[in-house]
């Protein structure tokens, strides 16, 4: 039996939002590999979709400066961003508007960059009573300084840093919630390095599930081998 904790994320009251994951934005990251923060991201948006949280998708001066949001982030949301001009998205009645919507009092939060469009509405929303959750691995800023700061400054206001392999575990907590294992087994595997092969190795040789590759490995004039 589980018992959820208010400090622990749970499906029924958080809303995601994803602020600005754009090319421009993420030329300027430097404390995380821009292909690691790509990876999270989209790992963060298919465990919001698993769960069916509600998501909330933000761009700022998309024609003008910044670009399109990441195609493998917007193929994952599927929902029109909300544009804005401002670095600060609170100051968006719309994308604010669409928050209060959801009914939601947690927020977890990635964005780019840490120090500004992170910050921003982090504090804002604290200061309206939200409990926000910033995804550390999921935003990058322009120096580790610059990052750190930023992320001692929220959490002195109140935030909750975690990482994106955090709020996927977080969710899902109990392996007897078959209705998601399956889903959180494939975002494993897909996006988390050493603990997805350990999974496919446990699920192929371990349990002699089939290999999940559209083009599986076949073993073709093995030589024998005797083990002591």
């Amino acid at each position: 039996m589980t018992f959820p904790a208010k400090s622990l994320i749970n499906p029924d009251d958080t809303v995601f939002l994803f602020v600005d994951h754009q090319p421009q934005m993420s030329f300027g990251v430097v404390n995380i590999d821009r292909q690691q923060l790509k990876n999270n991201t989209v790992a963060l948006a298919k465990t919001a979709r698993l769960f069916n949280i509600p998501t909330i998708l933000t761009a700022v001066e998309t024609e003008s400066f910044s670009g399109y949001i990441w195609p493998e982030l917007m193929d994952v949301l599927k929902q029109d961003p909300i544009e804005r001009t401002s670095m600060n998205s609170w100051d968006s009645e719309d994308l604010v508007a669409a928050v209060k919507a959801t009914g939601k009092k947690k927020l977890v939060i990635a964005a780019l960059w840490t120090e500004a469009c992170l910050l921003y509405p982090t504090l804002c929303a604290i200061e309206e009573g939200f409990e926000v959750y910033i995804v550390t691995d999921a935003s990058g800023g322009t120096s580790q300084e610059a990052h750190d700061a930023a992320v001692r400054r929220m959490e002195q206001a109140g935030a909750h840093s975690i990482t994106s392999i955090n709020v996927l575990l977080e969710l899902q907590r109990d392996w007897a919630k078959r209705k998601t294992y399956d889903g959180v087994m494939n975002i494993v595997r897909e996006h988390f390095g050493a603990y997805g092969m350990g999974v496919d190795y446990a699920y192929t040789v371990v349990h002699k599930a089939p290999q999940r590759a559209e083009y599986p490995h076949k073993v073709v004039g093995a030589a024998a081998h005797e083990h002591a």
